[in-house]
């Protein structure tokens, strides 16, 4: 290489470390030579980007963030706390009637409809009346009872008949023993009258008054047996319905206690038990629990979904519950941990996956610091590792640090 090449050489070196140092410079104290209109709260939120007059660190530390007097009140500094966590499973369901408290009523007795009392969706109460029918069974029951009165009277009037005329020696004895038989026997086809009239669900007033007036009642009375909700009306003025032929006029269920029926993954059963405590949350009411406890567990696995199925007995006090709702449950299968927790603001996935937050002693300086979540509750973050009980951490406003440190690291 000849002199002058030497010396232009040289002179380019010269001048590109010049421009080096100055451009140092203006990095250096760029960000705080803007503008004070520049460093307002809202447009540090609102453009991260621009990061404006947040300062980065030099490279050796390049995990810190400084903020400005008018950036303070973009991050809220809070002592880093312990919080229980509890050990739960969850799982999604729907909600069904209580299949053990729901009763089908059908009619004990053959006949036709001739009233109906209560639709689908009411309320009603052990012992209200559902429906009546046209019993012919009952006709029958009411004319034996009808007769059997009558026999009994005509056989009480003559043992008194026969007792006076013995008492007189007008009568033999065997005759007053005859008389005595024949009334005991009218006694005891009464009462079985009376009963079989009382197996139609009639009261011993009413049994009195077609005894009394001598008039068949055909009108059968269909109870409820419980107290609950209609689920289901299969009755219609004028059907024919006989014992135990589907469909049952109606259906009652016990609205009390409601099931959630829920399929859980064939890892987690080993994890349920019968009697724990499950907390149920419907969309129909949000921010409502309702209260229960598992009540079976099933003893096969689906061999297609590997999954088990729990169902859980829910207190339903309001009756508020509604069959197919679809449902969440919670369930605490261990002890409550006692964690450090952090808001779930104050913790940043970064672009790699990693989890951040960002640590102060002077809540001027920032430093981004890795951490170990675990579990969420309640609003905020189980921490694993990388924070202590007592230090200082931004929560919100967080994310703005990280996009500061982004934006000066370019």
């Amino acid at each position: 290489m000849n002199t002058e090449e030497r010396t232009i050489t040289l002179g380019a070196a010269a001048v590109a470390i010049g421009l080096s140092f100055v451009a140092g410079i203006y990095f250096a104290g760029g960000f705080r030579n803007q503008p004070k209109a520049a460093l307002g709260v809202g447009d540090a939120i609102a453009a991260p980007e621009a990061a404006p007059g947040a300062k980065a660190a030099p490279a050796a530390t390049a995990n810190i963030v400084e903020l400005l007097e008018t950036q303070l009140k973009a991050v809220k500094v809070e002592i880093v706390s312990e919080r229980e966590f509890p050990i739960e499973k969850s799982a999604v369901g729907s909600i069904d009637f209580n299949q053990e408290m729901l009763t089908q009523v059908f009619t004990p007795y053959q006949g036709r409809i001739v009233g109906l009392f209560a639709k689908v969706g009411d309320e009603v109460k052990k012992g209200q009346t559902l429906f009546t029918i046209d019993s012919p069974d009952l006709v029958q029951a009411s004319s034996t009872l009808i007769s059997s009165s009558g026999v009994l009277d005509l056989t009480t009037r003559s043992l008194e008949r026969l007792k006076m005329l013995y008492a007189t020696r007008a009568v033999a004895q065997k005759d007053l023993e005859q008389a005595t038989s024949d009334n005991q026997t009218a006694q005891g086809a009464y009462r079985a009258a009376r009963d079989a009239v009382r197996i139609f669900g009639k009261t011993d007033a009413e049994i009195d008054r077609i005894v009394e007036e001598r008039r068949v009642d055909p009108t059968l009375v269909v109870p409820s047996p419980i107290s609950g909700r209609i689920t289901a009306r299969n009755a219609s003025p004028g059907l024919l319905v006989q014992p135990g032929n589907p469909p049952a006029p109606y259906t009652v269920a016990d609205v009390s206690t409601m099931w959630m029926l829920a399929n859980v993954a064939e890892s987690d059963s080993p994890s349920f038990s019968v009697g724990q405590e499950v907390r149920v949350t419907v969309l129909a009411y949000p921010g409502r629990v309702f209260e229960g406890r598992i009540s079976t567990i099933g003893s096969t696995v689906d061999s297609i979904t590997h999954r088990v199925l729990v169902r859980s007995e829910i207190d339903d006090p309001k009756h508020e519950l509604r069959s197919g709702m679809f449902a969440n449950f919670v369930i605490r299968v261990g002890d409550p941990m006692r964690s450090v927790a952090v808001p779930l603001d104050g913790v940043v996935r970064e672009g790699d996956g990693t989890m951040t937050v960002w640590v102060t002693a002077d809540r001027r300086r920032f430093t981004a610091r890795l951490v170990k979540v675990g579990l969420q509750r309640d609003g905020y973050y189980q921490i694993l590792e990388g924070l202590q009980p007592g230090e200082l951490v931004g929560t919100q406003g967080a994310l703005f640090l990280s996009n500061a440190l982004t934006t000066a690291a370019r």
